[in-house]
């Protein structure tokens, strides 16, 4: 997902963020929507990013086609990567932006005019407009289709023990991501979105990712620690007056949270069915 969905992207596409995309998968990012998928279904992904749920997608439904789109050229081309190497030939990943969709967006008449399943994750965060993005999802989604999201209520996840540095980090978060044009408690706004988009057949529901073991806390605790100190986080702060000091004690908060025994974090999602 990049920055022509809103004024600025808040992640960017630094290695660290990416090590958390590439993590997930329909299985713990989508098990919402796994019900409605049945083969042959053609499925748009939305702010698709490296591809892994699209690619999850394309395997379920194949021989349906599923459409990745995004509009960094970066992750594309890691998709288009990854769908090579797992050898995968029902998905195809483009380059477009949601609002711009258009027969010409496609290259060839071999991919449908609408989808069975239009689908975002973690994408209605980060625009300035949810409703019109929800809006361009469903003119894209096909009579009776299904157009489905899923996103993070930052504000909504809980972590012990408690750490001061982590309640910065929050705060500053918070901060960025809305100057930035977006909502970062996205989660618990989907079904007002959704209402107000014009949808009549809305199955909200919820779920949250929990990072407690060990090797779960150095996962997300280590590309934490990383974000705050080297993606598009970092830069974005210091612009906002933000000191470089702040910064390295907020990474260092997250590196004391993943190292305790007790370390526990829950990130808390809202998503929500939309019938056409």
């Amino acid at each position: 997902m990049e920055n022509t969905l809103s004024n600025r992207y808040t992640h960017g596409h630094h290695e660290s963020v990416l090590r958390s995309h590439k993590w997930r998968t329909a299985e713990n990012s989508a098990g919402y929507l796994l019900k409605y998928l049945k083969s042959g279904m053609n499925i748009l992904d939305v702010g698709c990013g490296p591809g892994t749920i699209t690619l999850d997608f394309a395997e379920i439904v194949n021989p349906g086609m599923v459409v990745g789109i995004d509009s960094s050229t970066e992750v594309i081309d890691q998709a288009r990567d990854e769908c090579r190497k797992r050898k995968i030939e029902n998905a195809h990943f483009l380059r477009a932006n949601l609002y711009e969709l258009t027969r010409e967006t496609f290259p060839d008449s071999s991919f449908p005019e609408l989808f069975d399943v239009v689908h975002a994750h973690q994408v209605l965060q980060h625009v300035k407009d949810p409703v019109k993005a929800l809006e361009s999802m469903a003119q894209k989604c096909s009579a009776g289709g299904v157009v489905a999201a899923r996103d993070s209520d930052y504000h909504g996840a809980t972590w012990y023990p408690e750490i001061s540095e982590m309640d910065e980090w929050m705060q500053i978060y918070q901060s960025i991501a809305r100057e930035n044009g977006g909502e970062p408690d996205a989660g618990r706004r989907l079904l007002a979105w959704a209402r107000s988009a014009g949808f009549k057949d809305i199955r909200p529901s919820g779920s949250c990712w929990c990072f407690a073991t060990p090797e779960d806390r150095d996962f997300w605790g280590s590309l934490w620690a990383d974000r705050v100190l080297y993606s598009s986080f970092f830069d974005q702060a210091l612009e906002r007056g933000y000191s470089e000091e702040t910064l390295i004690r907020v990474s260092n908060g997250w590196k004391r949270w993943k190292e305790d025994p007790s370390g526990y974090y829950l990130v808390v999602a809202g998503e929500i069915i939309c019938i056409k």
